[in-house]
């Protein structure tokens, strides 16, 4: 037996000991971990993650999207996702430190706090991965894909490259990123990211003006059957559900804002949101609306592929894209980047080092570089990921994380406004993926691996 020792409270100094080395360690580990380690952002860093992380590559999809909703359903779909989101972004911004002295840093974090231990991260961190994990995926594919783009409209007499070329070139740039330590850190990065992204937006639209309505255009649906069009009409829902994404990130975004009881950090963080709305608003509406306007139904899933002439500024827009999606991955890829290291670290007590961030981050980006590489249906998996995954995350968990924990009055207006994103969210995680799912096994038909 060992000798017990005893303060003059009475209290087992052993005991003590041993939650102050306990809370020492975890500190030294929060310290390290890429979401905790930097709390000092200011309200614009909030704003400028938050477009980037938003405003990916699905912007230019949304114009296909458009086409295949048609005018009157596509707009409304349009403004009511941009509502919804953006009220759901509301209630995790409050819902970060609703317990005082506490903050949920992490998606998981509140999961577990509105549904349990086990089950919030049963609930919580499959779906976030599947998104952010996705949304690495497509991106490598998208970076790629303007890469390429790039390529052939500045020196198109030049022997064609194959995509998967590009797709590793792109991913080259990650290799030396993803070793930045944590949020704070890529915040140059993402700054860029979010510039570029109204810039090519802008180019986007405003190149549409220019070329002019085609004489032939037409606004009916594409498909000639009635079942190819009610397949396309659910898969465009997952484009823009693709479209609004931002959410799998803002718990982490607003872990780098410092906070005390005086100045929580949810005031910063929400005139950042604010802010990163109006520029996602500037961005998509005028993309989707004018370029369905001007190429009607047959618009690319891509509008910058649409878009032909003048090369010069169509390879400018597309290298815009490329930097977009750079900083676009490496805010999707810091919270993985998390829930590994904190696996290793705290359940499988690996030592903190650099090391580990080194063979850990390398081999995520080797991953995603190796599936986007294999699978690159681009719009097939933005419509299949858009619905599996993003319309939970982002249209209604926040709803019922909120009823869980606040328990409005039945019938009050909390209670209904969640229950109808909750309904409508619901809608689109089963409806879209089945028009993706579609779409992949046709495009699949006719793909060659590697090509």
């Amino acid at each position: 037996m060992g000798t017990q020792a005893y303060d003059q409270n009475g209290q087992n100094i052993n005991a003590r000991t041993d939650v102050d080395e306990k809370f020492a360690r975890q500190k030294e580990i929060d310290d390290w971990l890429p979401i905790t380690s930097s709390r000092n952002a200011k309200w614009w860093y909030s704003a400028f993650h938050n477009v980037t992380a938003m405003v990916g590559a699905g912007v230019l999809s949304l114009p296909y999207a458009m086409s295949e909703l048609g005018w009157g359903p596509g707009v409304a779909i349009l403004i009511l996702s941009w509502i919804i989101t953006l009220y759901t972004l509301w209630q995790m911004v409050q819902m970060h430190e609703m317990v005082p002295g506490k903050r949920f840093d992490r998606y998981h974090e509140l999961g577990q706090y509105a549904f349990g231990e086990k089950l919030g991260l049963y609930i919580v961190v499959p779906q976030q991965l599947v998104v952010e994990v996705g949304v690495n995926v497509v991106y490598m594919v998208n970076g790629g894909k303007s890469l390429k783009k790039f390529h052939d409209t500045v020196c198109p007499s030049y022997k064609q490259i194959k995509l998967t070329y590009f797709i590793m070139i792109f991913a080259s740039v990650h290799f030396v990123l993803s070793h930045l330590p944590n949020l704070n850190s890529i915040s140059g990065v993402s700054l860029a990211a979010a510039v570029m992204s109204l810039s090519y937006s802008t180019i986007a639209w405003g190149a549409s003006i220019d070329k002019g309505v085609k004489d032939d255009v037409a606004y009916g649906y594409k498909s000639k059957s009635t079942a190819g069009t009610v397949f396309n009409f659910f898969s465009a829902l997952g484009d823009v559900a693709f479209a609004y994404a931002g959410h799998n990130v803002v718990l982490e975004i607003q872990a780098t804002i410092p906070s005390t009881p005086e100045k929580p950090s949810k005031g910063p963080m929400w005139r950042g949101v604010i802010v990163a709305y109006i520029v996602v608003a500037l961005c998509y509406f005028p993309v989707a609306l004018v370029g369905y306007y001007i190429f009607g139904n047959s618009v690319d899933d891509n509008i910058l592929i649409t878009l032909e002439k003048p090369a010069w500024l169509i390879a400018m827009a597309n290298m815009f894209v490329v930097i977009h999606v750079i900083g676009s991955y490496q805010i999707y890829a810091m919270p993985v980047f998390d829930m590994i290291e904190t696996v290793l670290v705290k359940k499988l007590h690996f030592r903190p080092s650099f090391m580990l961030r080194f063979i850990t981050r390398n081999i995520y980006v080797a991953f995603t570089m190796f599936i986007g590489i294999t699978f690159p249906f681009f719009s097939g998996l933005l419509a299949f990921f858009g619905g599996f995954a993003f319309a939970p995350t982002t249209y209604f968990l926040p709803c019922i994380m909120w009823l869980a924990i606040y328990k409005p009055r039945k019938y009050s207006l909390s209670w209904c406004t969640n229950w109808i994103c909750i309904v409508l969210g619901v809608l689109l995680m089963i409806l879209s993926p089945i028009g993706g799912l579609r779409q992949i096994i046709i495009q699949a038909k006719t793909y060659e691996f590697y090509s």
